[in-house]
């Protein structure tokens, strides 16, 4: 913004002059709607399509318009005073930095392009081949990896040309059947600088999660993780700032409960909490708290999925659902220990024993405690409503178990946040 300030200062003169507190309010609400709107995310898809990058940049000035021109209007503002504000200003300066923000972007994307990246290849079992593309292109901004037959590590002193002909980096599947040979010419290319690594680090790397059917049965154990010593000051850090988050917002949001509360009655008069039994730290259940968005079912009613546009949701429980207000009675469990603020969403016990027996891995994701938001919830579907969905899901559970620590706890954090203020859901 400040490039696109000097611009306009230079066609404006000294009228431009403006109190430091509206150059701050102008930029960072073009910050903002920037950060919510992906302006930001784009520098890390260098091959998103030209015309998205575009679209992003100009929403992002749409947005930023809108909100400065409301602003001045609901202040009241004089515009001869505070020019800033004025709209022939705002359209001008907003256009340069959306000319500016564009120019970067191309500049940045011809940078990426121009830098000679190893090609990931991958060696896997041919049973294992299909399952492992499926998860890239699950992922449209991040190239699969190109399939490696083992037969070109050859039984000649020196490698396949055809596997040297470019800069490479290789993934191996941990249930391919390599000879000792092949093995030997791995380890001759891992001397000549060639990085070789597994598929679950791959993965890790490029989708940030870790699919389950990629995975071996003896994958991770519970000892392997911080989580599970008692005297781990991540843990006990984890802890107390749950509960020192916990107790305020459940105090702040108090008048917003009342609000819904009454509103939920008043739409059918029935119940306005909604308690029930989830599968919570190593399979133990809990009551989870929520507030109803459904309508009231029978005793012994089926709870199918949720699907989108489900006609049980109620109108105030949708609105609530894309907000996740509906969520703040679980700040109780959180402080009662039962819950994190962080961490993968407990689900029903007894959807969970059917996604056990169909899913591999999928009770590893009880071996923290479940959050009122994760990193499944905050990259991946929201409300799963299919296996294949849930499995999905839980790769993002599993990337978070493998790689929890405070910082990524605090990433969710900000990208909850994010999703709230875009009335997204989580």
């Amino acid at each position: 913004m400040g490039f696109a300030a000097l611009l306009l200062n230079l066609l404006h003169g000294p009228n431009l002059l403006q109190p430091s507190w509206l150059i701050f309010a102008v930029g960072s609400t073009y910050v903002l709607f920037s950060w919510l709107l992906g302006g930001y995310t784009l520098l890390r898809w260098p091959w998103l399509r030209l015309r998205l990058v575009i679209q992003r940049l100009l929403i992002t000035g749409l947005a930023t318009l809108s909100s400065l021109i409301l602003l001045g209007w609901m202040l009241d503002l004089d515009r001869y005073s505070f020019i800033l504000l004025d709209r022939i200003v705002l359209v001008e300066l907003l256009g340069l930095q959306s000319a500016f923000a564009l120019f970067i972007r191309l500049i940045l994307r011809i940078i990426s392009r121009s830098l000679s990246r190893p090609v990931w290849q991958l060696m896997a079992a041919p049973h294992h081949q299909n399952d492992v593309l499926r998860e890239w292109q699950r992922n449209p901004f991040v190239r699969p990896p190109k399939l490696l037959n083992p037969r070109k590590l050859t039984n000649s002193s020196s490698l396949d040309s055809s596997v040297l002909r470019r800069p490479f980096s290789l993934a191996v599947a941990h249930d391919i059947d390599l000879s000792d040979h092949q093995r030997s010419q791995i380890g001759t290319l891992r001397s000549q600088g060639v990085v070789v690594t597994t598929i679950e680090d791959l993965a890790q790397r490029q989708l940030e999660r870790i699919p389950p059917r990629l995975l071996p049965e003896e994958w991770l154990d519970l000892s392997d993780l911080p989580w599970t010593n008692e005297l781990s000051f991540q843990r006990k850090l984890k802890r107390t700032a749950d509960v020192a988050l916990a107790m305020p917002m459940l105090l702040i949001s108090m008048p917003i409960f009342l609000i819904l509360s009454f509103a939920i009655w008043l739409e059918d008069r029935g119940p306005i909490l909604y308690v029930q039994k989830r599968t919570g730290w190593m399979g133990q259940s809990f009551d989870l708290f929520k507030l109803r968005t459904m309508r009231v079912a029978g005793a012994n009613a089926a709870t199918p999925w949720t699907t989108k546009g489900d006609l049980r949701v109620t109108n105030v429980g949708a609105w609530m659902r894309r907000t996740r207000l509906d969520e703040l009675p679980q700040l109780i469990n959180v402080l009662r220990g039962e819950m994190s603020l962080i961490g993968p969403r407990p689900e029903q016990p007894r959807l969970d024993d059917q996604l056990a027996e169909q899913i591999p891995h999928y009770r590893k994701r009880y071996w923290m405690l479940p959050g009122l938001s994760g990193w499944a919830q905050v990259c991946g579907p929201a409300y799963p409503s299919t296996t294949d969905e849930s499995e999905l899901k839980l790769s993002y559970d599993l990337y978070y178990l493998r790689n929890w620590n405070l910082s990524l706890d605090l990433l969710i954090f900000f990208k909850t946040l994010k999703t709230l203020l875009k009335l997204r859901g989580v």
